[in-house]
Order: structure tokens, then C-alpha cells, then sequence
């Protein structure tokens, strides 16, 4: 379908690279096109969508967006409220979607939707929604802490109506592939951050041997270059646990409890290093002009998109529970 039929280790790599880029709303944005919107597609959809939505969107030619989160579900993803009621050969979509990365300038979203009243995790559906039907309204593009230069959206369905065959794989499905999808996504964003976590300490270093105090440089205090290199370790370490995880995937292993390890790891950090680093930077550190202080802002993110330490930590939890005891 245009693509290169490389294994998910590529997009790491990828991923990685992309962390170069001095902000974190590019390489975001792209994880949603590569990551997030269309790995069920891609898995589960028929030849027929994928020639449809696939091939451009791979092409450059469409922005995906992914329409599961809402204003009362975020992580929590069974307690959706958004209906596609099938009608003959069409859905009729009503509800709305929030913080949806991409969702200003989309050309069509992947979107989970409750399709019938069974339970909670056995009710939902994916669905290939082109963005130019009538009644879908974008409300709003969010002011944002961080991440600014992606566009995140608020958007409402109104009586939306869409072909049957839109349907991604089976009905009643969406649930599932969207939990399978969420570790791809984990995944890419973890390697987005350990690029950016380097060149933070990096230039810190750098800057802290430059500015003085006291007659010498802040590098030269004990407590400043024992932090940074407490940091560059836990950033390494982060980087073998990703790489790890990446490996046991690609083989074909279930890697959630790692995949969830990562990104908890990874939100906390992205944390730490950005506040120990605008610290060394003292009142440049409180200006952006520097990009630690934008890494500070982007960065933020890690602990709340894709699911939230909370999330993390209970998903943990629950693996350790299926641990044989000593």
C-alpha cells in the first residue's frame, strides 16, 4: 500500500530521529499518522478502505486523526458516549470527540463509537470517517500549554452519516484494536522523548560551563554535575528498557506491562531532566528563548497523552497480580 513492509523497530528508529527537531508537536503529530490512526487500518481493514485511506495517508497526501478520547473519557476508554447507529448500509454518528491531535486540518479520522448496548468492551467499533460529511462540526482549536505547533481539535457529531463498509475489521472489535494500537502508540512516544532528553542535558551542560557565579562556572559545582550525570544515566537506562520492549514486539510477545513501564518512565523523566535543567539555566531557564523551557512545556504531555502515570501504574499493577507468588 505504498509503505516499505519494514518492522515496527523502523519506526522506532524513526522516532528517535525525529526527536531532533527542537519541539514536540512535529514528531507528535506524525506518531499520529504513523502510530495512532492507522495500525488498525492497516491490521484489520479491508482492501477496499486501505486502497481509500491507507494509500494517501501513508502517500503524505491525507492527515489522519484518532477520535477515541472524549470530555468524560480520556483514559478511561470503555465510558465513551459517542453512538454510530447502523441504518441499512450506513451509520449514523452523533456525540463528539476531544483532544484530538491533527483534528483541525484531518481529512479523515480513525474514530471508536459505541455500536451496540452490549458490554462496555465488547460494544465498540473503528471507523473510517471521512472529516468533509455534513454534520461534523470542529468547534474549537484548543490553547494549548504546550505542543502548540499541532493543532488539537474539539469536535461534534451531528446525524453523521457514513457507508457501512467504513467499518475497520469486525464490529464490536474497536475495543480491542484500539487496546493493540495503544502500545505502538506508548512505544513511539517514549522514543520521541529520549532525543530531546539528551540534547537538553547536553546544552545544559554546555551553558552551565559558560555562566558564572561566584567566580567559576555552575558546572563546577559538585551537586550540578553529579545531577546531570544522574540524568544522562536514567535517560540510558530508559533507552534499554524501549529497545527491550521494541525486541519482545517485534518477535510477537504480548509487551504491555513493559510498553506501560516505558511510558510511566518516560513522563516522569521527561519531567525531571526539564525541571533540573531550566533550574541550571536560572532566570533563562523562566524565558523562551532557550529550549529547555520549551521542553518543559511539550514535554509535559508524556505523563497525560496516550494514558496517564495513573493508568500506567494500575496496567502494571494488574500484570504483577498474574505473577506466580515465592
Amino acid at each position: 500500500y505504498g509503505g516499505m513492509g519494514l518492522d515496527f523497530s523502523y519506526n522506532i528508529a524513526v522516532a528517535e530521529e525525529l526527536g531532533n527537531i527542537r519541539c514536540g508537536g512535529i514528531p507528535m503529530a506524525i506518531g499520529v499518522q504513523a502510530g495512532m490512526a492507522t495500525p488498525a487500518l492497516t491490521r484489520f481493514g479491508s482492501d477496499e478502505l486501505k486502497k481509500q485511506f491507507l494509500v494517501p495517508t501513508i502517500a503524505g497526501d491525507f492527515v489522519a486523526c484518532l477520535g477515541v478520547s472524549e470530555a468524560g473519557a480520556g483514559s478511561d476508554v470503555a465510558n465513551i458516549k459517542t453512538n454510530a447507529v447502523r441504518k441499512g448500509d450506513e451509520y449514523v454518528i452523533n456525540g463528539g470527540k476531544m483532544w484530538t491531535t491533527s483534528g483541525c486540518q484531518a481529512d479523515w479520522m480513525c474514530l471508536l463509537a459505541n455500536t451496540s448496548e452490549g458490554p462496555p468492551h465488547r460494544n465498540k467499533s473503528l471507523i473510517c470517517l471521512p472529516m468533509n460529511l455534513p454534520g461534523i462540526h470542529v468547534a474549537k482549536k484548543i490553547d494549548k500549554l504546550g505542543m502548540r505547533s499541532s493543532d488539537t481539535a474539539q469536535i461534534f457529531f451531528e446525524d453523521v452519516r457514513v457507508p457501512s463498509k467504513n467499518l475497520i475489521g469486525e464490529e464490536g472489535k474497536g475495543f480491542t484494536y484500539q487496546m493493540l494500537q495503544f502500545q505502538e502508540e506508548r512505544l513511539w512516544g517514549v522514543a520521541t522523548v529520549l532525543t530531546p532528553l539528551e540534547i537538553v542535558i547536553r546544552e545544559t551542560i554546555d551553558y552551565t560551563r559558560q555562566r558564572k557565579a561566584f567566580d567559576q562556572p555552575i558546572l563546577h559545582n559538585q551537586a550540578v554535575h553529579f545531577r546531570l550525570a544522574e540524568l544522562a544515566t536514567e535517560v540510558e537506562l530508559l533507552r534499554s528498557l524501549l529497545y527491550r520492549t521494541v525486541a519482545l514486539y517485534v518477535e510477537g510477545n504480548d509487551v504491555t506491562k513493559f510498553a506501560s513501564m516505558a511510558k510511566l518512565k518516560a513522563g516522569r523523566l521527561a519531567r525531571e531532566v526539564t525541571d533540573s535543567c531550566l533550574q541550571f539555566w536560572g532566570g533563562m531557564g523562566f524565558t523562551s528563548e532557550v529550549l529547555v523551557s520549551r521542553f518543559y512545556r511539550d514535554l509535559r504531555l508524556m505523563s497525560i497523552g496516550g494514558g496517564t502515570d495513573e493508568i500506567m501504574l494500575s496496567i502494571i499493577c494488574k500484570y504483577m497480580e498474574t505473577l506466580p507468588s515465592k
